[in-house]
């Protein structure tokens, strides 16, 4: 399994940085995990977007979506010669009918339901979910790679939960939002870095990915603080464009 970061930033683009956007890859098969902004340019630096086999959504926040309706449009206009495109499947939860109705664009992409209690197959990957605290919906995944059991766990946005220590058991990678500093603990919306750091060590990660990140303040001390809640134990990477992780 390869997992390529296409944008990292919450909430906003910034100095030419996108918003959270990953591309998950594994015998050929291409699975956009969200699709915030700038992504789509990201991406074509990738892969062909015309060769995505499917989209997967944590939540409907512009900056996990923003890119969504472009890709749609560029599948639709992009000219493909005799190349068939076929539809793209998009998966997303149900609970904001407006945005999930949006995922389906006829002859283009078919959205596709998932629930917190789904364990789903796409592709190559197994995929459960987990709700988090967020002010909409939100759901973290946990991917399991069918060949090699490899674990990519992913928490989607949220405020610190007990039940990610469980949903992240042993992952080879643990992608966490982490938007802000220690010190700003039980937030309603998002991890601090030491909360991250602190589920990793409990979760016996392999690796600990910050995502989501902040546009501004010292980066370096958000990955030290990380460090400091997993005691040292465990690996911590900031996450950055086109950032390759191969699990």
């Amino acid at each position: 399994m390869k997992v390529t970061v296409l944008g990292y930033l919450g909430g906003f683009p910034y100095q030419n940085k996108g918003t959270s956007s990953y591309l998950l890859e594994s015998d050929g098969y291409h699975l956009l995990l969200d699709a915030g902004s700038a992504s789509l340019v990201a991406l074509e630096k990738v892969v062909d977007p015309l060769t995505l086999d499917a989209v997967i959504l944590s939540h409907y926040h512009h900056d996990h979506i923003a890119d969504l309706g472009v890709l749609q449009y560029y599948r639709q206009l992009m000219p493909r010669g005799k190349q068939q495109v076929p539809i793209l499947p998009i998966y997303g939860h149900t609970e904001d009918a407006f945005h999930f109705n949006d995922l389906t664009m006829k002859g283009i992409s078919q959205g596709y339901p998932y629930k917190e209690s789904d364990c789903i197959t796409v592709g190559p990957f197994e995929i459960t979910f987990m709700r988090t605290i967020h002010p909409v919906p939100c759901f973290a995944m946990r991917f399991k790679e069918k060949k090699s059991g490899k674990i990519f766990v992913f928490t989607g946005d949220s405020g610190y939960l007990e039940g990610f220590k469980e949903f992240a058991r042993e992952a080879d990678v643990f992608m966490a939002d982490t938007y802000l500093f220690e010190g700003n603990e039980k937030h309603h919306a998002h991890f601090t870095s030491k909360e991250s750091g602190e589920i990793a060590y409990a979760a016996d990660v392999k690796k600990l990915v910050l995502t989501h990140l902040p546009q501004t303040g010292d980066l370096q001390l958000l990955k030290i603080q990380a460090e400091e809640a997993s005691q040292h134990q465990i690996p911590v990477i900031l996450a950055d464009t086109h950032l390759v992780l191969e699990i």
